[in-house]
């Protein structure tokens, strides 16, 4: 008798325990969207890092902000296809001493999209230098990567007053010896595209040497976000890779006058390490940091060893 009495109650558990997997794993397949945000929200704890909207230049931009609200501040500028979440892994490393804040540019992420609007090269860093003098305090870095960077480089150029320093960080905007992703960006092609899952570990491979695993369901709400962008990615795709503003930047390297650290991953396949030397030629003033072992994102790849060369370079 005894024995049945305690059977039924782990027979209850187990029963119980079943119920709470199954219905997890239902919402899970329902809304992996809230998987992906509980995922970045571990990562912005990690960081210490909170979200911070502002309304400037037409737009609401989504921030992210970590650090003493005293300390020297780092605005961070995300790439094609990225994202203010891209910084999380840096922040944790930076947001000891520096106020950093990592934004979403306008038409991506969680910051307003508006139809009809240019987000070309030239008109983000319009929009940014106006994101920058509307800030309580002004930066004492502006770092970007990729598309980020040729933003950034822009508004060095253009608005030499709101970045006294500058980090381009796997940046585009200049011409570089040709490799399989500018072929088919000249090509009209989108290399970055991801429609479903198999293209999502196609793309990972792409920006990473070493690249992670995204379990199911981030991966599905991943190949959702992505699949609902693919227009908007290709006509801006169009205006940094291939529109009359690509190489807008290449052209006026000479006006920029900041200090400026050149960051690039020597197994970059996106692109390539040869942009940097183009860099390094053009800005009157430029330090080169090469890192070893990683790809298209140093940032979230090595961010240890990205937080020591911006800190070298401060």
């Amino acid at each position: 008798m005894s024995s049945g009495r305690a059977a039924r109650p782990r027979k209850l558990l187990l029963a119980g325990a079943l119920g709470v997997t199954i219905g997890a794993l239902g919402l899970a397949a329902s809304a992996p969207e809230r998987v992906l945000q509980a995922e970045f929200a571990r990562q912005r704890w990690l960081a210490g890092a909170e979200p911070l909207d502002f309304e400037i230049a037409g737009h609401r931009w989504a921030s992210l902000a970590a650090g003493p609200v005293d300390a020297p501040l780092v605005v961070l500028v995300h790439g094609f296809t990225g994202s203010k979440e891209n910084w999380l892994p840096l922040m944790r490393e930076l947001s000891r001493e520096h106020r950093v804040l990592a934004v979403d540019l306008p038409g991506w992420g969680e910051s307003d999209r508006l139809a009809g609007t240019d987000y070309g090269p030239a008109a983000q860093a319009a929009r940014l230098a106006a994101f920058i003098k509307a800030l309580p305090q002004a930066p004492e870095m502006v770092v970007g990567h990729s598309m980020g960077g040729q933003i950034v480089g822009l508004l060095a150029a253009r608005h030499p007053r709101t970045a006294p320093r500058i980090v381009l960080m796997s940046s585009a905007g200049v011409r570089y010896s040709e490799n399989a992703f500018a072929n088919a960006v000249l090509a009209g092609e989108n290399p970055f595209q991801v429609t479903n899952r198999a293209e999502l570990k196609r793309y990972l491979g792409i920006v990473f040497a070493d690249p992670p695993f995204v379990p199911w369901p981030a991966s599905e709400a991943l190949v959702r976000r992505r699949r609902a962008d693919a227009d908007f990615e290709q006509r801006v795709l169009d205006g940094i890779g291939r529109g009359p503003d690509a190489f807008a930047l290449e052209a006026e390297l000479g006006n920029i006058s900041a200090p400026t650290l050149l960051l690039w991953c020597r197994e970059d396949k996106v692109i390539d390490i040869s942009a940097a030397e183009v860099f390094a030629r053009g800005i009157p003033e430029s330090r080169t940091v090469i890192l070893s072992g990683c790809g298209h994102m140093p940032m979230m790849a090595q961010p240890r060893n990205v937080a020591e060369a911006l800190r070298n370079f401060m």
